[in-house]
């Protein structure tokens, strides 16, 4: 339960990583940017003008993150990124406490997405959205043609993920351009604060909304191991990935906000207020709603394969060390985790499925959506506290400006987490604790199993010299 000393620290051959930056950078927009944002406009639409000034504080909380995961990942390269940083300096314990919400927090996140995306596919083709038998064949068709493009290798992926990012930034680009112009020209943006609630309580209601379209600031550190030079990549894909998507949220909500009257954004079209907003400036155009949609769709499919590959990275780096039952660790003839992805795939499948056949699955898939705040919440805490502790100690004999700056980011992270749990409610909340909880028993039976085995379980390689983890 010790940490890792200093000298056996995790570290990434750059030589066996797959992805370059274009992919990595690919990997942080996509993953932030799935269907949320073009959901984003109708969600807030009742906060009215305070939802931009709260996305903008919400994104300058973001990019603290980034601005801290760049950090830390300069020191340590390694597969994992909020798993390698807690283990690296606060021990095996701290290690799977982060690594255990996270996964979390990449399952359930994917049910989330395919719920909407299957909406928009719906749109698109002009489909029967009360057919539920419909629904829940479209949205396994999301989660596992994603999965099987994981399963056969990192370069499929990366591929993949780099050209639906292209081509979800189309529609986004346009929007936040012309479509921002087009805004003020029209000049339907809502008044101030039409919820009513005082302005602290609805930035916090308003946030708890926001926050969700941030989880994702992490991945290039996750998937360090399959990154080249991840020290030096990763930062940057990392930062870079965040400021854009930052931008195109605010830029694009303005707009959406500017060209679709609110009383729309508020009812049922306000779910693709995008497409709305794309056909309002085509003048009503049918198929440029369509456009939309099917961007929209390419966006989604885009964030479920970059969080597929997410499911199985910080498992698989976390069963190398004995943190994890052995079986994430095993990989395919591509070098895939396999288990990983299989495993967290048919976790949201059932999650996704049930909401779909349930009376109530649509509250229960809200609750699983806003409960991953509370378990993206607690390695984005440990990070914090890890960056914190790493400059109080060694970080303080360098110079004194970058001292401040570096402690200014940390504490404005560690802040930002908690935001994410207040934000989530208390439903959500008691049941990610209960998910946590569970986690432990998994532990405690890899410990019984380590002490029965004299020490050392399957893929623990903490007695192993440290080459780094692939």
């Amino acid at each position: 339960m010790t940490a890792v000393s200093p000298e056996k620290a995790p570290q990434q051959d750059s030589s066996r990583g797959t992805l370059g930056l274009p992919q990595a950078t690919a990997l942080i927009m996509g993953g932030i940017i799935g269907t949320g944002l073009f959901g984003l406009p109708g969600l807030v639409a009742s906060y009215g003008m305070l939802a931009v000034l709260t996305l903008v504080i919400v994104t300058i909380g973001a990019v603290a993150l980034a601005l801290m995961f760049g950090s830390l990942v300069k020191r340590i390269p390694a597969a994992g990124g909020p798993y390698a940083y807690s283990r690296f300096y606060f021990g095996d314990f701290a290690g799977f406490t982060s690594a255990w919400p996270y996964w979390i927090t990449a399952w359930a996140g994917n049910a989330g997405i395919v719920v909407v995306w299957t909406f928009y596919v719906q749109n698109l083709f002009n489909l029967d959205t009360a057919n539920t038998a419909l629904a829940m064949i479209i949205s396994m068709i999301g989660l596992w043609v994603p999965a099987f493009v994981n399963l056969a290798g990192v370069k499929n992926m990366g591929s993949f993920q780099l050209i639906t990012t292209i081509l979800k930034f189309i529609p986004i680009i346009f929007i936040a351009t012309v479509g921002l112009v087009i805004g003020f020209m029209r000049g339907n943006f809502p008044s101030f604060n039409p919820s009513g609630d005082n302005i602290l309580s609805a930035i916090s209601s308003c946030a708890a909304i926001v926050l969700f379209s941030y989880l994702g600031v992490e991945l290039a550190s996750v998937a360090a191991a399959k990154i080249k030079d991840p020290a030096k990549n990763v930062p940057i894909a990392t930062v870079a990935g965040t400021l854009a998507c930052g931008a195109a949220y605010v830029m694009c909500l303005i707009a959406v906000f500017g060209i679709v009257p609110n009383d729309v954004l508020s009812s049922t079209e306000g779910t693709a207020s995008f497409s709305v907003a794309l056909s309002d400036i085509f003048g009503g155009a049918i198929w440029a709603g369509k456009l939309m949609s099917a961007f929209v769709v390419i966006s989604g499919i885009g964030a479920l394969n970059g969080w597929t590959m997410i499911c199985a990275e910080m498992p698989q780096a976390a069963a190398n060390e004995g943190l994890f039952p052995h079986l994430f660790a095993k990989v395919n003839k591509a070098g895939v985790p396999f288990w990983g992805i299989i495993l967290s795939t048919l976790l949201a499948s059932a999650f996704t499925l049930f909401s779909f056949a349930s009376a109530t699955g649509s509250e229960v898939l809200t609750t699983l959506v806003l409960l991953t705040g509370v378990t993206a919440a607690v390695p984005y805490f440990f990070s914090a506290v890890a960056q914190l502790y790493y400059l109080l100690t060694e970080g303080k004999l360098v110079n004194p400006a970058a001292f401040a700056k570096e402690m200014t980011i940390a504490i404005v992270a560690l802040l930002f987490s908690f935001w994410f749990v207040f934000g989530s409610g208390q439903q959500a909340t008691f049941y990610a604790y209960l998910l946590i909880l569970a986690g432990y028993v998994v532990l405690l039976g890899l410990y019984v199993k380590r002490k029965r085995t004299g020490g050392v379980v399957e893929g623990d390689s903490s007695k192993a010299p440290a080459e780094g983890v692939s």
